[in-house]
């Protein structure tokens, strides 16, 4: 890939965020959104339902994602407390993850400076994902259950990590209990939203964070927030959840005959 889309092992946080440097190349500049509760844009469509004509029929409009105030403070204390309440909270996001065996969507992505793109993505438990980045963004994103690879269609490359090393490990689990299995710093809630932050130390890499929020009302995942060792923060937000749709396994083949790249192992 080239410089400007050259993705660095810092950025290896969430398969989903690694483009917000690979598609700033090829995205369109906006205003960052501001944190609003109900924030909906609702005029621009996807370029796969403008394909289509249109949104189908009861569809959602793009939600503009809430972005978090990036000066806000989260304890780094290991010795983090929870009462009764958070750790209800916690368990309840938690069996709401392990539910899912598959969930398909559309998504908005929002960059650190605030590039904006939208796609439709695909997963099926465990370990198996697929992001589709709308024109003029060249991205892909596959997870086979094993490894994860950034596609640039253009250029005919991608490149492969090891699933194991991401925190993609989190969303595509069998099962998963936030509290045990990963280390969970804050818990909080509000009217409208669980949010729930994550943090991960790696020797070579440093300290990211992913803060997941979900609904209170209908108990779907509404949004994810990465911040990298950096401090850089890139926020995907997913609409029209379907959980019961049957995904072709091809969706989640690794192409290793057309895009050059080096399987694992």
């Amino acid at each position: 890939m080239p410089p400007s889309a050259k993705l660095s092992a810092a950025a290896l946080l969430l398969a989903i965020s690694l483009t917000g440097v690979a598609a700033h190349s090829a995205a369109q500049t906006v205003p960052t959104p501001k944190a609003a509760p109900k924030g909906r844009d609702g005029t621009q469509l996807s370029a796969s339902e403008a394909q289509r004509g249109g949104a189908a029929p009861g569809s959602q409009a793009a939600p503009n994602p809430i972005i978090p105030d990036p000066r806000r403070n989260t304890p780094a204390s290991i010795f983090t407390t929870f009462d009764a309440n958070q750790k209800a909270q916690a368990a309840k996001v938690s069996a709401y993850l392990s539910s899912l065996q598959t969930l398909v969507g559309n998504f908005v992505q929002v960059g650190p400076d605030g590039s904006k793109t939208k796609g439709d993505f695909y997963i099926q438990k465990p370990g198996k994902l697929r992001f589709e980045y709308d024109p003029p963004s060249p991205i892909d994103i596959v997870a086979d259950g094993s490894s994860v690879v950034v596609r640039d269609r253009n250029l005919a490359t991608q490149d492969v990590y090891p699933l194991s090393q991401t925190p993609l490990r989190y969303l595509l689990s069998d099962r998963i209990d936030l509290m045990k299995d990963t280390n969970v710093i804050a818990v909080s809630s509000d009217d409208l939203y669980i949010s729930i932050t994550i943090e991960e130390k790696q020797a070579l890499v440093g300290t990211s964070r992913m803060l997941l929020m979900v609904g209170v009302k209908d108990g779907q995942l509404k949004q994810w927030t990465v911040t990298d060792p950096q401090g850089y923060d890139t926020t995907v937000a997913v609409y029209n959840l379907d959980p019961n749709k049957k995904l072709d396994p091809s969706l989640f083949k690794i192409d290793f005959t057309n895009y050059p790249g080096t399987p694992p192992g």
